[in-house]
């Protein structure tokens, strides 16, 4: 591939929520716009919540083209976390209103695609566009739970996010795993009663 054109696009791409015991996994794809810089891109772990939602609000705005994917939980289920995560980051790039010149992935595996695709270990601190896609992720997932817990309180959705929390894994002793659980995690696989079948 020839040297970067300064019109090359270049998208970031990163997940959230590989980690939980429940609900999907997400990826976000992202072409910023060098014309509408964004300050304050970074890790989305290292930002507070407040950041991440409005810094997520500029991306939507600002960025050439952006999209945003999942792989389910029973997608998780079937295939493992790893290929699910896979699946929803290349959703997000096929989903993007236009065609990537090069594809960099936070970490040290790579979807296949069908655009030039390199990983890029701590790509989430280090490239703004991977940065972008993070905040992108985590902030459509965090949402994606909030509905869930309006829907199944007890479980602390709001709170925890799906990660195995003290206050969480309480919770799944207490009421056992629903729907929304990946049953080949622990502890959910060895709570986990075979469903009926109707």
């Amino acid at each position: 591939m020839e040297a970067r054109a300064p019109d090359c696009l270049i998208c970031g791409v990163d997940e959230a929520g590989r980690g939980p015991l429940a609900g999907p996994v997400y990826a976000a794809a992202v072409i910023l716009d060098p014309r509408k810089p964004i300050k304050g891109l970074a890790d989305s772990k290292k930002l507070s919540e407040k950041a991440r939602v409005e810094l997520s609000e500029q991306i939507r705005e600002r960025a050439l083209a952006w999209s945003v994917a999942f792989a389910t939980v029973e997608e998780i289920d079937a295939v493992n976390i790893l290929q699910a995560t896979l699946l929803a980051m290349r959703r997000a790039v096929e989903g993007l209103a236009r065609a990537p010149h090069e594809v960099l992935v936070d970490g040290n595996q790579c979807p296949t695609l069908t655009f030039p695709v390199r990983a890029v270990v701590g790509g989430d601190a280090s490239v703004k566009a991977i940065s972008a896609a993070s905040i992108l992720a985590k902030t459509a997932r965090d949402a994606e739970m909030l509905r869930l817990d309006a829907l199944y309180p007890h479980y602390g959705f709001a709170r925890h996010k799906g990660y195995a929390t003290p206050a969480h894994l309480e919770a799944l002793r207490r009421y056992g795993p629903n729907g929304l659980y990946r049953r080949s995690f622990e502890p959910v696989r060895s709570m986990t009663i075979p469903e009926e079948k109707s």
